[in-house]
């Protein structure tokens, strides 16, 4: 049996990820290169939700199209749009997909969700647990737990005939557009290549919030070192950021909600370091070049952690972690563990300020 991804009658091709962070589709896009160059025929749908094409944009031609994603039961991102249905599926079938791959991750969901679009064959990843269809078994690739989530995807077009690579490498194109937005910000705060430091401290999830006071110890010692402080995050993190800036003694610039995502990238890129948790911003430094130390609480830091020397992982030491939990349901110990003392001599370190 020719694997599907070296099959020259595979032309149409439907990747199921319903994803909506930005780390999650950053991390599908070594994957997403490798099978382009390997396959440049292939005309490849991701399927998703509306509000990720922002970051699909910056695929360039790694993707064809985004297939919007009304949401399904057992899919928890978002809730199901039921009335979209049925406008979905008719997509699906007017384009006759040759192979659709579910590649969301461990959660026999999204396989339900992969075999109703119709195509000729689906595979993919094989959540623990679920068994593939008979004769099927081929076309999936038992949830690889133990990589890095880029890898994970690595792993599974190699399984399904592309030919294997080098390590993943995560990358965000700047654009002219982003690079004149971030001059303006720069000048515009004072602030110079550098010289300055980017706390993040917000998070989709509460458990994945490292304390704002404790971002604030890490935002004053950096700059008592000569370091600009800037806080970022999404415009539903004002009030978060403004809980950091008010319990740090030095000033701060708060550019919450103030950048375009390609405005942030750039901002990551020139900053002597960046301290967040373990959301899309530590994926968007990785794939910028950016020095950045990522607070792992409860998630995952095999999955998440990026490695290489402008990389640090402050990880929980408690046996509870990582764990699946949104909000903690005992007493939030994982976040206490992390001590800022060692956040700030891993960003000392990366920033090149040294111990003090």
């Amino acid at each position: 049996m020719t694997l599907p991804l070296a099959d020259p009658m595979i032309r149409r091709v439907a990747l199921v990820r319903l994803r909506v962070g930005l780390g999650d589709l950053l991390c599908s896009l070594p994957a997403l290169q490798r099978l382009r160059a390997a396959r440049p025929d292939l005309r490849v749908s991701l399927i998703t939700w509306a509000e990720t094409a922002p970051v699909v944009a910056r695929m360039g031609g790694a993707v064809d199209e985004l297939l919007p994603f009304p949401g399904a039961d057992g899919i928890p991102e978002r809730p199901p749009d039921r009335g979209g249905r049925r406008a979905f599926l008719a997509a699906a079938a007017e384009r006759r997909f040759d192979l659709a791959l579910q590649v969301y991750g461990d959660r026999p969901a999204a396989n339900v969700v992969t075999a109703a679009l119709g195509a000729r064959l689906t595979g993919g990843f094989a959540p623990i647990g679920w068994e593939p269809p008979p004769g099927r078994e081929r076309l999936h690739l038992r949830y690889p737990v133990h990589l890095h989530e880029a890898d994970r995807h690595l792993r599974l077009i190699e399984h399904l005939g592309v030919p294997a690579g080098g390590p993943a490498r995560l990358e965000f194109p700047l654009t002219g557009g982003d690079r004149a937005e971030h001059a303006a910000t720069l000048a515009r705060h004072g602030l110079s290549p550098g010289r300055y430091a980017v706390l993040h401290p917000g998070a989709s999830s509460p458990t994945r919030r490292w304390p704002a006071e404790d971002f604030a110890a890490v935002g004053d010692a950096l700059a008592a070192d000569g370091l600009a402080v800037v806080l970022t995050g999404v415009p539903a993190e004002h009030a978060l950021a403004a809980a950091v800036g008010a319990a740090m003694r030095a000033p701060a610039v708060d550019l919450t909600g103030a950048t375009s995502l390609g405005g942030l990238a750039a901002l990551l890129r020139d900053s002597a370091v960046l301290v967040g948790n373990d959301t899309g911003s530590a994926h968007l430094a990785a794939a910028v070049g950016a020095r950045a130390v990522t607070v792992f609480l409860p998630g995952d830091p095999v999955r998440w952690a990026h490695r290489g020397p402008r990389a640090r992982a402050m990880v929980a030491d408690v046996p509870c972690a990582p764990c699946p939990h949104l909000v903690c349901p005992i007493d939030f110990r994982c976040a206490r563990s992390v001590r800022p003392r060692a956040v700030i001599g891993a960003a000392r370190e990366l920033a090149g300020q040294g111990y003090r």
